[in-house]
């Protein structure tokens, strides 16, 4: 009880006669889908066809999702399970395939010249009309049916490919430290703990194990990159950073306006760095293996069952549907919770609304931190919920957002708690959240930059372990200042973050500032609002689907192409590192 998860909902195994039946579903579908977007352009009844080719994506979306969550969660949690990798690469091929029918019809609708009408005429149509709307922007992009399906074939031997590369060398790299042989997540963890020994000790050790992968991981990275700088080129985009912006449906105003606002506050989240260091005995800046260097004496180990009762009891206070769908979280089996070999770092959450629920994955060690973790990927888990009653196709929010409701979850544990304690344990806690914040300001911040100079160089050459360590330093000084001592850095950070190593999704590294700034600019507005900013954020969430980053916030009330609003977030922080200072 409480410790992997079930994906029984889902499929029982690959023996399972639905799992089975689902697979020859998915094909026989995908062949019907490729005749009949052949029939599209001779096709005379246009209404028809058009509700035809809506019920056929929606068919395939939730087929499609059902498979691929089933097989990515098996994999998840043992990357060294041949039968589950072996049946996802088969489906990851299978899914190639629709590339070119998917185009076709995407191109058709497009050029649909009464599509206004139909959607007028047809509810299905209307709800589906943000989603119309972006296919006939994504239209100006798409490439000639035959180059998409091309690029769609390629990318299984080539992004793909390297990010499997990636993900499975990190996830199976052995370290060895004092003498025994643990695993990435298991030395990572020992960042937290409070032997300054133990804290160093590994961080040595985390950084001389890359050395046995960085070579071929800088190949994964490389040719990522290379992928898709050429394939943004090649649809008209002017960088990688606007093409993930317009598939954000996020405007380039509301970025600067963000960056602006953080580039003002950076110095406040220096000052906090500075004044930990000094707290540790340090003279010239935080070294980097003292980053999450518990302060203060508080009582933050945790076993699974408290972590349960503890985000019940406090996210009671807000809603009665959050606290019940985080019991039922832990009752059913959702969460995987605790490190193993072969088992992928970190911790995500995926959203399966076609069968009403989601999945966790977590390395849990007991810590308070492992429990603002639980709290953030549930977050997601209650954006899920939010949506769930969606339409097929209107299930999916863009980066941006997707970091909203997990943020906001955070900031309701970390206050409540906060009012709680008192003393040290109150400086200890208020350090905690300090340093998750300075995680989304400088550490995101540096991966912002990173990224944007690996697209860059990568357009001229290839970039070498040597030249991206120098890259990765290079950022990572410009956004921690001198709160960090730069002896002391992490070179690597490169090779352990999954997100750069997407060929569908750059740029995963603003999102999380944006969420978590976001967050706590709404959770500034429920402290002056109360009760009746609940359903404006619920309805906030509800319309992260189906709208732009922009209107979605316009559900609460904010608008955020301007600073003012993210100097309202970044203002509670500096009260906090006031505070912190203060206390201790």
């Amino acid at each position: 009880m409480y410790n992997e998860w079930s994906l029984d909902i889902l499929y029982k195994g690959l023996e399972d006669k639905k799992y089975k039946e689902d697979k020859k579903r998915l094909n026989k579908l995908i062949n019907e889908i490729k005749s009949f977007s052949e029939t599209l352009k001779e096709g005379k009844d246009e209404e028809k066809l058009l509700l035809t080719t809506i019920d056929y994506m929606e068919q395939f979306e939730v087929l499609k999702s059902t498979l691929y969550s089933y097989l990515s969660l098996r994999e998840s949690v043992n990357t060294s399970d041949s039968k589950i990798v072996n049946e996802l690469n088969i489906l990851v091929k299978q899914l190639s395939e629709i590339s070119k029918p998917f185009a076709i019809m995407k191109k058709w609708i497009a050029g649909i010249e009464a599509i206004d009408d139909y959607m007028d005429k047809h509810p299905k149509l209307k709800a589906y009309s943000f989603m119309i709307n972006d296919i006939k922007q994504d239209a100006k992009h798409l490439l000639s049916d035959d180059v998409e399906d091309v690029i769609a074939r390629l990318n299984i031997s080539a992004g793909s490919a390297w990010s499997n590369m990636q993900s499975y060398l990190t996830s199976v790299l052995e370290v060895e430290y004092r003498g025994d042989m643990i695993t990435i997540p298991q030395v990572r963890n020992l960042a937290y703990s409070e032997d300054p020994t133990v804290r160093k000790d590994a961080y040595y050790a985390e950084l001389k194990a890359y050395e046995n992968v960085k070579d071929a991981v800088s190949y994964s990275l490389n040719n990522i990159k290379t992928q898709v700088n050429t394939i943004a080129d090649l649809r008209g985009y002017e960088s990688p950073l606007d093409q993930t912006l317009e598939g954000s449906y996020m405007k380039r105003e509301t970025l600067e306006a963000m960056l602006e606002a953080m580039g003002e506050y950076m110095p406040v989240f220096h000052k906090y760095l500075k004044h930990k260091a000094k707290l540790l005995g340090h003279k010239n800046g935080l070294p980097w293996y003292d980053l999450f260097a518990p302060m203060g004496e508080s009582e933050s180990k945790f076993t699974v069952v408290q972590a349960r009762d503890y985000l019940i009891k406090h996210f009671k206070g807000f809603s009665d549907d959050l606290a019940d769908m985080v019991e039922q979280a832990f009752e059913e089996e959702w969460i995987d919770f605790f490190p193993r070999k072969g088992k992928v770092g970190g911790a995500f959450c995926s959203n399966m609304p076609y069968v009403k629920q989601s999945r966790v994955l977590t390395n849990f060690s007991g810590t308070l931190s492992d429990i603002v973790t639980l709290a953030h990927e549930l977050g997601h888990a209650y954006h899920g919920l939010n949506i769930q009653e969606h339409l097929p196709l209107n299930t999916d929010y863009s980066m941006p957002v997707a970091e909203t409701a997990s943020n906001f979850n955070e900031s309701l544990i970390m206050e409540a708690v906060i009012k709680e304690a008192s003393g040290i344990e109150k400086m200890a806690l208020i350090e905690s959240q300090l340093q998750d914040t300075t995680q989304i300001m400088c550490d995101i911040y540096s991966r912002y930059l990173f990224e944007t100079e690996v697209f860059e160089k990568s357009k001229q050459g290839f970039l070498f372990p040597d030249e991206l360590n120098e890259i990765m330093l290079r950022a990572q000084k410009t956004a921690y200042g001198d709160g960090l001592d730069h002896e002391y850095l992490h070179p690597y950070m490169w090779v352990v973050k999954p997100h750069y190593y997407s060929e569908e999704i750059s740029f995963y590294n603003f999102p999380y500032a944006f969420g978590g700034l976001f967050a706590r600019g709404l959770y500034e507005k429920y402290k002056n609002e109360g009760e009746e900013f609940v359903p404006k954020y619920k309805a906030l969430l509800n319309a992260t689907t189906v709208s732009t980053v922009e209107d979605a916030a316009r559900e609460a009330e904010i608008n955020l192409e301007e600073p003012s609003f993210w100097r309202t977030s970044l203002k509670a922080f500096e009260d906090l590192v006031d505070e912190f200072i203060k206390l201790s």
